[in-house]
């Protein structure tokens, strides 16, 4: 039995933008274990209300082996909420008292494994976990011990147990398509309907990213980038809207379409099909200066880009080793509105040193550029990360 722990109803914020997505992640993994042979069920905790309510699942099923892989496309798993930490602890502790082997795959678990393993968790996957999964139930299946697999950590009796860390998948194009045969889409559908006027689907073109922001945390898929080809997106794309009809897509990628000539040829493969939908996307602002780039993404579909402005003031750039400038910012802003494509800019405010002055050439930067719509954090320090590193320092 696969779930996840993401639940949006625990999250007030994001529950009142009513923009709920499936799991792509789960469901991605999910196939994977299906296709090498293991009877999946899988358990959407995405709209529930509590973790409790996977009891009666649990009682029906009675898995051999329950899983709760986390969706790494969605940021949002990536913020390491408490309250999503103890649904899974919730869940894990009443999964184990009924004799299942316990098997957490996230963000959160691959940095604080031993949290896990100590409140009814078996086995944590760190990192891309498909693969690692599918390995360790075959392993467990055959009543073998684990202690060979790449990107595990386990306990054998009072000692923690890691192994060296799993590659990244280069081959993105093997994966099986996630199993949306194994989830309901309406209640998402019914959402998007009734507070947007419109269905919204995800999936994912790429993994990782290969730039070194010191703020952001990459447990999954770490700096390594590697994208699928366009025709195996486009086919997808095809797919999903002959089966689900949405009218819209977020593409959840950390950067959408870096591979030179990516974009170029997506744009001319979906003209090819007469393939109609619109889409959102994250991406740097010197990615989108790259020639014709925005111009590709207009041709395709593009309705809203979201980019990492982060702050106005080139010092703050500077200092979060963003490798981008003010400058840029501007330039690809101009020019997305010129090609009638919505701007997004997400922004940090409290990195260690900003000023009064800094926070001033943030917001006028904004009222220069008026951006379509803002996401707004305060610089929050995650495991693993340099930042996280710079205000331990500042504590000591």
């Amino acid at each position: 039995m696969f779930t996840h722990s993401y639940f949006y109803k625990l999250d007030s914020k994001q529950w009142k933008f009513k923009q709920p997505y499936p799991p792509l992640g789960s469901l991605q993994a999910a196939a994977v274990v299906q296709e090498a042979g293991f009877d999946v069920t899988f358990f959407d905790v995405g709209l529930r209300e509590s973790p409790a309510e996977i009891e009666h699942e649990l009682e029906r099923y009675n898995p051999d082996y329950f899983v709760i892989y986390d969706d790494g496309f969605n940021y949002l798993t990536k913020m390491c909420l408490t309250v999503m930490r103890e649904a899974s602890f919730t869940m894990a502790k009443l999964a184990k008292s009924r004799g299942g082997v316990v098997i957490v795959c996230g963000s959160d678990s691959s940095d604080q494994y031993e949290k896990y393993l100590l409140n009814g968790v078996d086995y944590v996957v760190r990192g891309e976990g498909e693969e690692t999964l599918k390995e360790l139930l075959g392993c467990l299946d055959r009543r073998e011990t684990p202690d060979d697999i790449l990107g595990l950590a386990f306990r054998t009796g009072k000692e923690t147990i890691t192994t060296p860390p799993r590659p990244v998948m280069r081959n993105l194009d093997a994966l099986p398509m996630p199993a949306w045969n194994l989830i309901n889409l309406e209640p998402y559908r019914s959402i998007w309907k009734m507070n947007h006027g419109y269905f919204s689907m995800n999936l994912a073109t790429t993994r990782g990213c290969p730039y070194k922001c010191n703020w952001c945390a990459k447990p999954i898929y770490g700096n390594r980038y590697n994208a699928r080809t366009p025709e195996h997106v486009v086919n997808e794309i095809e797919f999903l809207l002959e089966k689900f009809n949405p009218e819209h897509f977020w593409m959840c990628d950390d950067i959408f379409g870096l591979k030179p000539g990516w974009v170029k040829r997506f744009s001319e493969l979906i003209e090819e099909k007469g393939l109609k939908f619109r889409y959102k996307i994250q991406s740097r602002v010197d990615l989108l200066l790259e020639e014709k780039t925005i111009e590709y993404l207009a041709s395709s579909g593009a309705e809203t880009v979201w980019v990492g402005a982060e702050s106005g003031s080139q010092r703050i750039l500077d200092a979060m080793d963003k490798g981008t400038t003010v400058e840029q910012i501007k330039k690809a802003t101009k020019l997305l509105h010129h090609h009638h494509i919505k701007v997004a800019f997400f922004l940090q405010f409290g990195y260690l040193g900003e000023t009064q002055e800094d926070i001033d050439a943030t917001l006028n930067m904004v009222l220069e550029l008026m951006p379509d719509e803002i996401g707004i954090s305060v610089s929050y320090p995650l495991p693993g990360t340099v930042f996280y590193e710079k205000v331990k320092e500042t504590l000591q």
